[in-house]
């Protein structure tokens, strides 16, 4: 059994409307573009809903900055949220000790890089994506997050380098036959729940059907978590 957490990537005046029609929905996803726009009113909106948000900013800065942002995060009421790994051993363990109660994953490497990318971005060659995530997971189980942001495809090597009990966030979530748009490695729910996923984030698949609701009771299913 896995967590949906229904990724909130639109604008804020339809968020109220769509989670009307969604009402076994627990948990959802406030990314940067819809925070930016809407802000902690939103999530504090959201909270008393009585949903758990996940709020998906990835921060990445010095460790001052991150605690501010971690502080100002857990006060709002977040349940979770994202640091990013590359950001250090420094920051994790700050952004730890702020967080509260809150839990704090470690965002390693993006949904939408493939090798070649991602050999661009850190101008690095012969860099084996599952040899990095690896490699940043053990450094958040190190600073103390409470888990990971993965792909799909890494959960299963991940999990053996995390405690027992850790959380695994999960994008990339496609059923068969739904289009993969920018997000390069992704798998269906129920072979990432099977991998050890926890958490899986899903966002167009259900937000352009025209039945949300219906889209989001058939993941549930899938994953054997609440709201099928």
């Amino acid at each position: 059994m896995a967590e949906l957490i229904l990724a909130l990537d639109l604008p804020a005046v339809r968020v109220a409307p769509l989670l009307d029609r969604i009402p076994g929905c627990r948990w959802v996803k406030v990314g940067s573009i819809l925070f930016a726009e809407a802000g902690p009113e939103l999530v504090r909106a959201l909270v008393g809903r009585g949903l758990a948000v996940f709020l998906d900013l990835k921060w990445h800065d010095i460790p001052n900055t991150v605690v501010g942002s971690v502080r100002a995060a857990a006060g709002l009421g977040v349940a979770m949220a994202t640091v990013h790994t590359l950001g250090g051993q420094e920051m994790m363990a700050a952004a730890v000790a702020a967080a509260g109660p809150m839990d704090l994953v470690g965002v390693t490497v993006l949904t939408s890089h493939s090798q070649g990318s991602y050999e661009a971005a850190t101008g690095r060659r012969g860099v084996v994506l599952l040899d990095e995530v690896s490699r940043l997971a053990e450094s958040a189980r190190a600073a103390g997050l409470r888990g990971v942001v993965c792909s799909p495809l890494e959960v299963a090597a991940v999990k053996l380098r995390l405690a027992p009990g850790s959380v695994i966030v999960v994008p990339g979530i496609r059923r068969p036959g739904d289009p993969a748009a920018d997000q390069a490695r992704t798998a269906t729910p129920e072979a990432a729940v099977e991998a050890g996923a926890t958490h899986l984030v899903v966002g167009r698949p259900i937000l352009a059907s025209p039945d949300p609701g219906g889209a989001f009771r058939e993941m549930a299913a899938q994953v054997g978590g609440p709201g099928a």
